[in-house]
């Protein structure tokens, strides 16, 4: 099972009590205060949960490899995501 943005907003409608249109708007909020962050470069760290950490890649020669052919792979930015220690035990039990 996948969850998506509309289930989240419904468990918070569910839970905090608010209309869907408010739990729409604070789901909506917290992503694009993540992604404002991440578009700064700023890492972000979501305690309990894990943080997000964005990674500078330099460019580099690779291959095509339904030609051979010797390409360069252009510099980019990764995001990566690693888990808290508590949500990971949380996970495991």
């Amino acid at each position: 099972m996948i969850m998506t943005k509309a289930d989240m907003v419904g468990l918070v409608y569910e839970r905090i009590g608010v209309s869907k249109r408010e739990a729409a708007s604070m789901v909506e909020s917290i992503f694009d205060i993540i992604k404002e962050s991440l578009e700064k470069g700023e890492n972000v760290k979501i305690s309990g949960f894990g943080s997000f950490n964005l990674r500078e890649k330099k460019p580099r020669r690779g291959r095509n490899p339904q030609t051979g052919e010797e390409i360069t792979i252009s510099a980019r930015r990764v995001l990566s995501f690693k888990s808290s220690n508590v949500l990971r035990d949380q996970l495991n039990s």
